[in-house]
């Protein structure tokens, strides 16, 4: 296509998903008034009081869950237009790989939903408070407070698609076992970095919680890759 079609099909795509993201947005937008308050009572308790520091907090507070709800569920939409508009560039061997990738990829952000919400949040936030009582009174604002939330969960989907990217990047050849052995400290040290720009809070305790768990996805991306080797091995001499 010349490249005003390829911007008209960008257009009408990005049209698709934006409209996807706002009926979901405007239909989360009530609702998002009881789950916010779910989740400062999930994990904070029901003793602590969240607060506004200006009219427009909680208003802004509930559009943000909204947004970031639409984008979570949206996301097979999102996906699929996206796919759409790249497709006619891959070539038809990578478009099987990533049909066969995509539901293991929806499985492990889930699974890393999970993790954070049973494992990491609680965690994270005690001890963030256990730190501000020693030195002094807690105010919890509501926007603030959410934003650690939401971002933390964003973090752990984001993370527990390792294995996903890495198996992915192995079968189109880009990588191998033994370059992820090779690298396997400057993997580390990497880890590490990530963990501390997607640590929300910047603290040591939420960077560890989010690399710890990274790099043992990296180590069983090592083993689900040399499995798959023999398989792919195979394959080829076919």
């Amino acid at each position: 296509m010349p490249f005003t079609e390829h911007l008209r099909e960008l257009r009408n795509r990005l049209m698709v998903c934006i409209s996807t993201i706002g009926v979901l947005g405007l239909a989360l937008f009530w609702p998002s008034q009881f789950m916010i308050t779910w989740l400062k009572n999930e994990y904070l308790g029901t003793n602590v009081q969240l607060h506004a520091f200006a009219p427009t907090d909680v208003l802004f507070t509930e559009f943000r869950f909204s947004i970031y709800g639409a984008i979570v569920l949206g996301l097979p939409v999102l996906v699929y237009q996206a796919w759409l508009f790249i497709v006619p560039a891959f070539h038809p061997r990578t478009r099987r790989i990533v049909y066969v990738y995509t539901l293991p990829s929806i499985l492990l952000a889930a699974l890393g939903i999970l993790f954070c919400h049973f494992f990491i949040i609680g965690r994270v936030l005690t001890a963030l408070l256990a730190i501000t009582q020693a030195v002094a009174t807690e105010t919890f604002g509501v926007a603030s407070t959410l934003n650690i939330i939401l971002l933390l969960f964003l973090a752990f989907a984001l993370v527990f698609q390792t294995p996903t990217v890495l198996v992915a990047l192995a079968r189109i050849g880009v990588i191998n076992v033994g370059m992820l052995q090779k690298y396997r400290r400057h993997s580390a040290m990497g880890i590490l970095v990530v963990g501390g720009f997607a640590a929300p809070d910047a603290s040591p305790v939420t960077m560890m919680l989010i690399a710890v768990p990274m790099y043992l996805l990296y180590e069983v991306s090592i083993l689900i890759i040399k499995l798959l080797e023999r398989t792919w091995h195979r394959e080829v001499s076919a």
